[in-house]
């Protein structure tokens, strides 16, 4: 028995999840050894930006932190914010930061690979991507499946992976760096992305303005911070919308203003374009 159990504090005492450490170091290992050592073999590989390392590398982290930290304890032992918490960063904050890490010749060369385009292009179409990832979260928030996560580390696991791999394909059409699988137009990344916003929202009112413990499991965890169930259940439903809605409406933000200002410049270049010509005429 540790001294955190000893001084009643139970919830500070957490596990060294060396399955998580291992996933992130592979992860990251991978990514750079692809970006260093193998980039020479692939035709047309540019180079590697540092700003693409940071974000592949934090959204690894974010992983870690969603997975392995204390914060999966948390979730796993005692509160649902914690868990839903671990939910949001691996979807709007993990999956986003790897796919804009990941250069496109890298994206390409994988896509290379037998039978892999067959299977990304219909994946990565924005009504199947939408319609998977959303499917998956509703799914896995159903009770049921809430308690078997937790009652299942394993399957804990899986549902991390399953959220992550379906969250890159949802992130897909808004991030893509290649032009066999392209993003949409910025009018209609705004579109999918107030959709997105939406549907998760749904499902967070649901959970938060719940009379009952929607979770059995939460409702018979140990009660920390003075928290109820109830009051625990509230702040998981009101936090998952509150997160959600800042990072989908912040990149709805940066796709606007990107926009507006890439037509502001060909509006200018038009501009000019005209003058040069009607000079060009009248010096003649």
């Amino acid at each position: 028995m540790s001294l955190l159990h000893i001084a009643g504090y139970e919830w500070l005492d957490w596990d060294v999840h060396l399955d998580v450490i291992l996933i992130c170091v592979l992860l990251e290992g991978a990514f750079l050894y692809a970006v260093t050592q193998m980039r020479s073999q692939f035709p047309g590989a540019g180079p590697v930006k540092r700003s693409q390392v940071v974000l592949f590398s934090l959204g690894v982290f974010s992983i870690y932190v969603a997975a392995g930290s204390p914060l999966h304890d948390l979730a796993e032992n005692y509160l649902a914010s914690a868990h839903m918490i671990q939910h949001v960063l691996l979807t709007l904050v993990a999956a986003p930061l790897l796919l804009a890490g990941v250069p496109g010749w890298l994206w390409q060369a994988l896509l290379k690979t037998p039978g892999m385009m067959r299977i990304a292009k219909p994946l990565t179409q924005p009504v199947v991507a939408f319609a998977l990832f959303n499917a998956a979260l509703l799914l896995i928030h159903l009770p049921q499946t809430i308690d078997l996560q937790l009652r299942e580390h394993s399957f804990h696991l899986f549902v991390h992976a399953a959220l992550v791999g379906t969250a890159l394909l949802m992130w897909w059409p808004i991030l893509s760096p290649i032009p066999e699988l392209p993003r949409l137009n910025p009018p209609m990344q705004m579109a999918y992305l107030f959709l997105q916003s939406l549907l998760p929202a749904v499902m967070a009112s649901f959970i938060t303005f719940a009379d009952t413990v929607v979770y059995d499991f939460y409702a018979d965890a140990p009660r920390i911070w003075h928290m109820t169930a109830l009051d625990d259940q509230q702040l998981a439903g009101g936090s998952m919308k509150l997160m959600a809605t800042i990072i989908l409406w912040s990149y709805m933000t940066v796709v606007f203003f990107r926009w507006y200002f890439q037509e502001e410049r060909a509006e200018s270049e038009a501009q000019r374009d005209d003058v040069k010509a009607e000079l060009g005429l009248q010096g003649r």
